[in-house]
This record gives structure tokens, sequence and C-alpha cells, in this order.
């Protein structure tokens, strides 16, 4: 399991293996934010802990069709599902390996990006403590989302399609407790709630993953 975890992260940082795009389209989304609503300080510091998490999602969705698509058309899928390897067990590597390249790196930059957008001083610590708890929930789910679209040419679109109204209940945390910080409220029941979902989906989605990329398989 470690040398697969070790091969997905050279193919994610090679050329072209969708290592900092994530990066450059959370950056976007934040710049842009204030040509559309203008530069006015309070309403973007209202508005940007919404704005941060969503960029933050947003971009943990454009290498989610990667994931195992790159495996399924050169064979290794076929080939890692026939080894000692539980499919569970190769599905949570893969998310692992999605959320060092993509999650991890956005949960850094985000304090960076914060000031672009007038985020109060308050925030700063929740805002990159509710990501590291949120973001490991976007990964597992869309690793589950890339094995029910495994093998379907162009599934990008569906990917998206079938992931986003997952990942609602860890935007609505998430961005719930970086407001609350924002505002100075008691910030423990938003995070509790993004803990537990995110301990929910770890624990459950590779199991169902599993099953998907089985049936997908056969």
């Amino acid at each position: 399991m470690r040398a697969l975890f070790v091969r997905d992260l050279r193919l994610a940082l090679r050329a072209g293996g969708g290592f900092g795009l994530g990066l450059a389209f959370f950056l976007i989304v934040v710049v842009l934010v204030p040509f559309s609503v203008g530069p006015e300080p309070a309403l973007l510091s209202r508005i940007a802990p919404g704005v941060l998490w969503l960029g933050a999602l947003l971009s943990c969705l454009l290498s989610l069709d990667r994931l195992l698509a790159v495996d399924f058309e050169d064979g290794a899928l076929d080939l890692l599902a026939t080894s000692p390897l539980p499919l569970e067990g190769i599905v949570v590597v893969k998310a692992a390996a999605h959320w060092v390249t993509t999650g991890l790196p956005l949960v850094l930059v985000a304090p960076v990006l914060g000031v672009l957008l007038n985020l109060p001083a308050p925030g700063f610590g929740v805002l990159v403590l509710s990501l590291g708890i949120g973001t490991p929930a976007l990964s597992m789910i869309g690793a589950f989302g890339a094995a029910l679209t495994v093998g379907i040419k162009r599934g990008g679109l569906l990917l998206s399609l079938l992931v986003l109204p997952l990942y609602v209940p860890t935007l609505i945390f998430g961005a719930e407790a970086a407001r609350r910080a924002v505002l100075g409220l008691d910030v423990s029941t938003p995070l509790m709630l993004l803990g537990g979902i995110t301990a929910g989906v770890l624990a459950f989605m590779p199991f169902a993953a599993g099953v998907v990329l089985r049936v997908n398989l056969r």
C-alpha cells in the first residue's frame, strides 16, 4: 500500500498530473470575487469564509476524474483488483494521495488567500482547522464518485453531479465554523459536526466504493 501511495503521488506531481491545478483554480476564484461583488472591505469580510470554502470544494473537484480513470484506461486497476490488496484499501490509498496533493495545499494556502478577501484575524485559525478536518471527507467522497463513474467515457461531468450533493453538509458546517469565528461566536458545534461527517465518511465510503468497483470491473 505504501508503494501504491508513492506511485500515486508521483503521478500527481509529474507534468500534466493535476498537481497545482487546484491551487491555480482556488487563486482565480478568490481573485475574481472582489471584481464581481465590489472591493468593499466589510462585504468581503462577511462573505470570505463561504467563498474560501466554496473555492476549496470546487478545486477538489478538478482532479477527481483522474483518480481512477487513468488506472482503468492503462489496465493498472485490473491488476490492482487481482492483487492481495483489498479494493477498499486501494480506494483509501488513492483518496489519501489525492488529499496530500490537492487538499493539503489548499489548507496551507487558504490563510494567504484569506488576506485578499479581508478575512478578519479571528477567522484564520478556525478556517485552517475546518479545512483540515473537512477536506479529507471531500477526497474520500470524490473517490467514491470516481468508483461510480470508472469506465464511463467523459464521466467528469457526471462525477461532479454525483459528488456535489454529497459535499453540501461538509461545506455548510465548514463555512459556518469559519463564519462564527469571524463573529466571535462559539465554533465547537460546527467543528464537531464537521468532524463527525468526516469520520463517518472515512468509515463508510471505502466499503461503498469497494462494492461499486467490484461491480464495475466485472
